[in-house]
């Protein structure tokens, strides 16, 4: 494993992939910031679960809308202005954040920020194959995928510790330079290197219908469809009640809350690392395994006694998250011909995050009713049910990509 994280980091001698990977790698910094300094600020201020609730979805709704309806802009227009545009939206909406003294001003305020990490990602992500040869697109891959999983564990440890420290005001400050940074570096990058040479022209509603279509007639995509946004579903409990278990269940305080993020993110980096080999024997009895571990480490969590423990826990689920999500874009690498590739990322993306902010309404309720603990069983049994959907669609799905039709 270190061989082949060796190899692909030689590929950041590139001097324009080496100016995408730090500006993701502060992109994703300032996103992870902003979950624990978010949360933080609207429990502080209102405490009920369903404003913190009512903030998570603020997050994810823009997400489902460009997957379900504008997939196809991320083909249409400059990527690198949508990128630039999208870490200055988020530089003003944090540079703003310590001026807001409501909660409902806080959510907005997330949701404007909730826009830019719709575009964002998915910009980066359909530019690459631009930037790199073809040969070194698999690394290139893995390495921002690195960053992703690494963000998601050094971002909320850095907010909790900044937030325990000097409250969510210097949080957001230093978020809001974290995008400045991103766009001064994305500005660097020649927009030719960013962009592809063939435009979808069959007309907007055309383009998205072929990737509706594409979702529907394929095995590997209908498993993530319904399987993950099953366990999105579920998982989004565990998100709205990780405060509630951190703060109250533990008594841990905000640092504990960014812990027990940070654990996550440090399971889904060794999961992520981990799923490769697993994959390759078999990815659909592997992914059912990744789905059954993430719900085995979310009852270890309402079970633990501390936040330590607790933390230990998130690592496990972690590890089944992380291998998981490779698990969905190798399913979806191997069920979408290339034509429809970026938009059934995206279409299947928005109904992920669909199914997350419909549990982010609900769970607040809850949470408030049952309680962290009782709420993180609740997402555990929904994850283990996801795993025996995955069970029922990953059936028949190849364990290798078969040769493309002459």
């Amino acid at each position: 494993m270190a061989g082949r994280l060796i190899s692909r980091l030689a590929l950041l001698r590139h001097s324009r992939f080496r100016l995408l990977f730090v500006a993701t790698f502060a992109s994703g910094i300032g996103n992870w910031l902003a979950i624990v300094a978010l949360q933080v600020d609207v429990y502080d201020r209102t405490h009920p679960g369903w404003w913190v609730g009512a903030l998570l979805v603020a997050t994810v709704l823009p997400a489902v809308v460009l997957g379900l309806v504008l997939g196809p802009l991320v083909d249409r227009f400059s990527r690198k202005g949508l990128m630039i545009g999208s870490d200055l939206g988020r530089f003003a909406v944090f540079a703003a954040l310590p001026f807001t003294h409501s909660a409902l001003g806080t959510i907005i305020l997330a949701a404007a920020a909730g826009v830019g990490n719709a575009f964002f990602r998915p910009a980066v992500l359909a530019g690459l194959p631009n930037l790199v040869a073809d040969e070194d697109l698999p690394s290139a891959n893995a390495l921002l995928q690195l960053v992703e999983w690494t963000t998601t564990a050094a971002g909320p440890l850095i907010g909790g510790a900044l937030v325990a420290a000097a409250g969510t005001d210097l949080a957001y400050w230093v978020n809001a330079g974290t995008f400045a940074f991103s766009a001064l570096l994305v500005a660097a990058i020649p927009a030719a290197l960013l962009q592809s040479d063939r435009p979808l022209g069959r007309g907007h509603w055309a383009d998205l219908g072929e990737g509706y279509r594409a979702v529907r007639s394929s095995r590997a995509l209908m498993c993530v469809l319904v399987a993950w946004s099953t366990a999105a579903f579920f998982g989004g409990f565990m998100n709205v009640a990780e405060i509630f278990l951190a703060k109250v269940a533990y008594g841990a305080g905000d640092f504990g809350f960014g812990l027990l993020w940070a654990g996550t993110g440090v399971g889904m980096v060794i999961g992520g690392l981990a799923a490769a080999d697993l994959i390759k024997r078999d990815l659909g009895a592997a992914y059912v395994r990744f789905l059954a571990l993430f719900a085995i480490g979310i009852a270890c969590a309402a079970a633990a006694p501390n936040v330590w423990i607790g933390a230990l826990a998130m690592i496990v689920a972690g590890i089944g998250n992380g291998a998981a999500v490779v698990g969905n874009i190798t399913f979806v690498q191997r069920g979408a011909p290339d034509r429809v590739r970026g938009r059934a990322f995206t279409l299947l993306m928005a109904v992920n995050y669909g199914a997350l902010g419909l549990a982010f309404v609900i769970a607040g309720p809850v949470t408030n009713a049952i309680g962290a603990r009782w709420t993180y069983v609740v997402a555990a049994a929904g994850i283990g049910l996801a795993s025996g959907v995955a069970w029922l669609f990953a059936r028949g799905v190849e364990p290798e990509p078969q040769p493309a039709a002459a």
